[in-house]
């Protein structure tokens, strides 16, 4: 028999509570099995090939800044001190590139979107999110999206420090959603009572960029 006490109920994990009475950042994914792990049109990668806008800003850690602004409780403004000192959490994920590439089995760590939230405190009406990078690149997701279980807000990438080229030094990784909604280099994340396109979604790719129904373009 166990007679450790059990922890008492922190902020985080009486809001996780509450999170899943009610449902919310639910987003209707199953798991599959090995088998099926490579969406339809995408081609397996050892690499990890890098992709941006042509620029690849350099950010270091004395400079950087994250802020959480618009429908939240408390707006946060954290240096790399205070990101840092924020639970860190271990993901491994699959990646799925729009250009056709996949890579399987990444490990991250970081900070849990969800972590941040519980900080941040969506307000009710809150449903969107809008992320914009160092570089000026802006992507949109659905909240609870952003919110997936598997989502983090990564400073390492295989037990090394996240290099500039791949986003470094913090990139958000959303692994259900192709990769161009993992923004690199991330600077703010404004939440929003409303969708709004992003870079890429203004220039012909689709609002939600789901893999697994090859949701490319905004015809798909």
């Amino acid at each position: 028999m166990n007679d450790d006490p059990i922890p008492a109920d922190s902020k985080l994990t009486t809001s996780k509570r509450r999170w899943a009475s009610e449902g919310k950042f639910l987003t209707g994914r199953i798991s599959r099995p090995d088998a099926d792990r490579l969406p339809p049109g995408q081609h397996l990668v050892k690499n990890w090939p890098v992709l941006d806008l042509g620029q690849q800003p350099t950010v270091s850690v004395d400079s950087w800044r994250l802020e959480v602004r618009g429908l939240v409780e408390t707006p946060l403004d954290l240096n790399w001190t205070a990101f840092q000192e924020l639970d860190q959490s271990t993901r491994v994920s699959d990646i799925h590139c729009v250009t056709t590439w996949s890579r399987y089995d990444n490990q991250w760590q970081g900070v849990a979107t969800r972590d941040l939230l519980d900080l941040a405190m969506p307000k009710a009406n809150a449903s969107h999110v809008m992320l914009t990078s160092y570089d000026g690149y802006t992507t949109n997701l659905p909240l609870a999206d952003f919110a997936a279980e598997d989502a983090i807000l990564a400073t390492s990438w295989e037990g090394e420090p996240l290099s500039r080229d791949h986003g470094g030094p913090m990139r958000l990784v959303v692994p259900h959603l192709y990769f161009w909604k993992s923004a690199k280099w991330l600077r703010r994340i404004d939440l929003m009572a409303s969708d709004a396109a992003g870079f890429w979604e203004q220039n012909g790719y689709h609002m939600y960029a789901d893999p697994w129904r090859e949701q490319r373009y905004s015809g798909d």
